[in-house]
């Protein structure tokens, strides 16, 4: 007498399911950790840049250091106003927003596949078949089947295959989300840095403007003092050679202006021709910047957010890699009606029905599993290192705008009392000249000294914005509380 089997064989596929639950907690995902960073307590350049007020330290230490808007800091209405052009209408923008919105698909459909999957058919079908009898002759019968059920499937994620690339997905997602607030961080200091830039142009232009009407008084003069008989005609084409250069470099400055102009258009989303700004020469004041850690990058800057969540992303996708060497075990249920008659389709024996599990494995890939698995820890540690190197550029960043700042701010000074002491020294050389005791050519070269001086310090002004400006940007993004890693 033979001994009954341990389990049935209806019994055999809720055993298998229970011993595939219990495999489920041997995910293939390695744990994730924070690339971890070097990072310093204090800035190198952070006292030189005290010492000349470039930082500003915060009033309170849960306050932010920087609102949202941080280019109000500069209190230009003008520039408030092309921010929230540029916000509005930069295609730039909307690209990043595309790609974010794509990523957040992608979230939905790595989902889906831990989701049973329901499907319904129904068909309807006749047709002729015919048959050869002995005697040589043929019979044909018609036949009409019609069906109608629904079948259902569900891949249980034993190894953690679905769920890791689930888990990549959404750091795919929050990192393209910080690629959208690191290109709107990017715009915005474009906007700000181009609209310096322009208004330093035309400070260049109304300067050269205003020094062609005294230069064209001083050639003026000199064809006084030729027809006089007390001045050469050296003296008159030497006023009229500065003159004529001066003109030249306004129309240099004009056109920088006009091409500034073009590329403010550009960066708000709108075409040259429907753009134009009303000039004022006048150059904003240095806005303070709030004293920051080097630690504080890794929770403001969002590009740094973004490279960090592209590790946890590839760190996710080893797993994905790494399940593909165990089965995979599939539920599949099917019922329905099927039958010739429709009116009785819905009738007891035409019921039909199916369910059982299903087992599949991979005996031999030529070594694409192994392949795969090496791949993705390849991309593992090519985005950590892109990661550490986005932390160490945006130190080297603040570093060298902190260093640029506080060097400017001096230089500014100098570069003031320069332009004065040349104002004063052409004041007493104009004055020699009118008295004959000086040559035309010390005017000249006293008067060039004091535009090439004027030209320098509004140069150094905008040079002064332009480092101000990359430092706010640098320790302004995102200031909201980050949850720990």
């Amino acid at each position: 007498m033979t001994s009954p089997p341990i389990f049935s064989r209806h019994a055999a596929w809720p055993v298998v399911l229970a011993s595939g639950l219990w495999l489920a907690g041997c995910a293939q995902t390695p744990p994730y950790e924070r690339p971890g960073m070097d990072i310093p307590e204090a800035y190198k350049e952070q006292a030189t840049a005290q010492a000349q007020g470039i930082w500003k330290p915060a009033q309170t230490q849960t306050a932010p250091a920087l609102p949202e808007t941080w280019w109000t800091a500069y209190g230009d209405a003008v520039l408030d106003r092309l921010q929230q052009q540029a916000d509005a209408n930069s295609p730039t923008l909307a690209q990043s927003a595309a790609r974010l919105r794509a990523a957040q698909a992608a979230v939905i459909s790595s989902g889906a596949a831990a989701l049973p999957t329901v499907g319904a058919n129904a068909s309807s079908s006749r047709a002729r078949s015919g048959t050869q009898l002995a005697d040589g002759s043929s019979t044909a019968r018609i036949s009409t089947s019609h069906s109608l059920g629904l079948s259902a499937s569900w891949e249980l994620d034993l190894w953690g295959r679905v769920s890791a690339g689930v888990s990549a997905a959404q750091a795919s997602a929050q990192a393209s989300a910080d690629d959208l607030a690191a290109a709107r961080l990017s715009l915005q200091a474009a906007v700000a840095q181009t609209y310096f830039s322009l208004r330093a142009a035309e400070a260049q232009s109304a300067l050269l403007a205003e020094t062609l009407k005294a230069y064209n008084k001083s050639w003026e003069l000199t064809r006084n003092r030729q027809a006089a008989g007390v001045a050469s005609s050296a003296d008159v084409a030497q006023a009229e050679v500065q003159y004529k250069s001066t003109q030249a470099q306004l129309l240099e400055a004009q056109t920088t202006r006009t091409q500034l102009e073009h590329a403010l258009a550009a960066l708000l989303g709108q075409a040259p021709a429907a753009f134009a700004l009303e000039p004022t020469a006048t150059l904003p004041a240095p806005a303070d910047v709030p004293q920051a850690l080097p630690s504080d990058l890794l929770q403001r800057r969002p590009d740094i957010a973004a490279a960090e969540r592209r590790v946890a992303a590839a760190n996710a996708q080893i797993g994905v890699a790494r399940a593909a060497y165990f089965p995979t075990l599939t539920l599949s249920a099917a019922g329905g009606y099927r039958g010739a008659p429709l009116a009785d389709l819905f009738s007891a024996p035409n019921l039909f029905w199916s369910l059982g599990p299903a087992l599949a494995a991979s005996i031999f890939d030529g070594g694409a599993r192994s392949a795969a698995v090496e791949t993705a820890r390849a991309n593992h540690a090519q985005v950590t290192a892109a990661y550490r190197q986005t932390v160490l550029t945006a130190l080297q960043e603040v570093e060298d705008n902190l260093t640029a700042a506080a060097a400017l701010a001096q230089e500014e000074q100098l570069q003031r009392e320069a332009t004065a002491a040349a104002q004063r020294a052409l004041d007493v050389v104009e004055n020699q000249y009118r008295a004959g005791t000086v040559g035309y050519l010390n005017v000249l070269a006293a008067q060039t000294t004091v535009l090439s001086s004027q030209r320098s310090l509004i140069d150094v002004k905008g040079r002064r914005l332009t480092a101000v400006n990359a430092l706010l940007k640098n320790v302004a993004g995102r200031w909201e509380a980050l949850p720990p890693a």
